[in-house]
């Protein structure tokens, strides 16, 4: 092989990785082949994430089709709440949920919240996936929620909120992925009807870093979009801001987190986040997901 075409394999190769987003094995592979004169395999990316979720926010990996996956999730209180509430473990907010692969494209979800008592529902949709001939994975995450505390509104209307998000991501490498998640939010009802918005729309980011096989460190920030006009009631709120660490035990993956959001459901966390880092008002949580196989063939990954 010439210098020039040696030159020319390696910053095809580099390339690819920034761009492609797909893994060097696979890459170095495709390249190969590509030289040889055969046909050029589609490979998918796998494994940009631990789990469903980076931490709060959905990320492009689904359950593949028969995958169960039981989750619960906790939130303590606030970390400036002292000696005398344990820094916040005397309190908790926690959800149960319980999620499926009905297809290799189409995951489905469903759970229940201590906090406003709420039970919520989802569906996550593959567009695209990641491969060597795709740079990103595209998916469509649609939510409803349903708020049951006593006294919150006497229509069962008003209890209900949804959120629309594209999620868009991808692995850099075999250490770095990345998520953008524009968001839409409807609110039936909203506290505060004069001041607050029915509508809010939100851009959430964030990424992993893999640090070992079975360790990676996560952060995430949801940026609330102001409205047009001007609402009182946004600057009462805050944005989302998460970080933690996923450790995978076999079937296991257990994430340890730190954040200013209380709320572990969709809704909770893109609009109503109270909390600042600033101030202390930051709740240590664990997540702890448990995955079976119950029909179909799990994909590998």
């Amino acid at each position: 092989m010439t210098t020039n075409k040696q030159y020319f394999l390696i910053l095809s190769l580099f390339i690819f990785a920034c761009f492609s987003a797909s893994a060097q094995d696979d890459l170095e592979n495709a390249l190969n082949e590509s030289e040889k004169g055969k046909e050029k395999k589609k490979e998918y990316v796998s494994a940009a994430f631990k789990s469903s979720r980076l931490i709060n926010l959905h990320n492009t990996e689904r359950l593949a089709k028969g995958a169960l996956e039981y989750r619960i999730c906790h939130r303590f209180g606030t970390l400036n709440s002292g000696a005398y509430q344990l820094w916040g473990l005397d309190q908790a907010e926690i959800r149960m949920g319980f999620e499926y692969g009905l297809s290799d494209r189409v995951h489905l979800g469903v759970g229940r919240s201590s906090y406003q008592k709420t039970y919520d529902a989802f569906t996550k949709i593959s567009i695209l996936r990641q491969s060597n001939m795709m740079p990103i994975s595209l998916l469509y995450m649609g939510s409803v929620a349903v708020n049951t505390i006593e006294g919150f509104s006497p229509d069962f209307g008003g209890r209900l909120s949804y959120v629309n998000q594209l999620i868009v991501g991808g692995k850099l490498n075999s250490r770095i992925s990345f998520v953008f998640v524009p968001t839409v939010v409807y609110r039936n009802l909203v506290p505060d009807a004069q001041n607050d918005k029915v509508i809010s729309t939100a851009l959430g980011f964030g990424g992993r870093f893999k640090i070992t096989k079975r360790l990676t460190f996560n952060a995430e920030y949801i940026l609330r979009i102001p409205p047009q006009k001007q609402s009182p009631a946004f600057d009462n709120y805050k944005n989302a801001f998460s970080m933690g660490i996923d450790i995978e035990t076999g079937g296991h993956v257990f994430q340890l987190t730190l954040s200013n959001s209380r709320g572990m459901f969709d809704k909770a966390y893109l609009t109503e986040t109270s909390g600042s880092w600033g101030a202390g008002d930051i709740h240590f949580g664990f997540n702890l997901i448990r995955n079976f196989t119950v029909g179909g063939k799990k994909e590998n990954k």
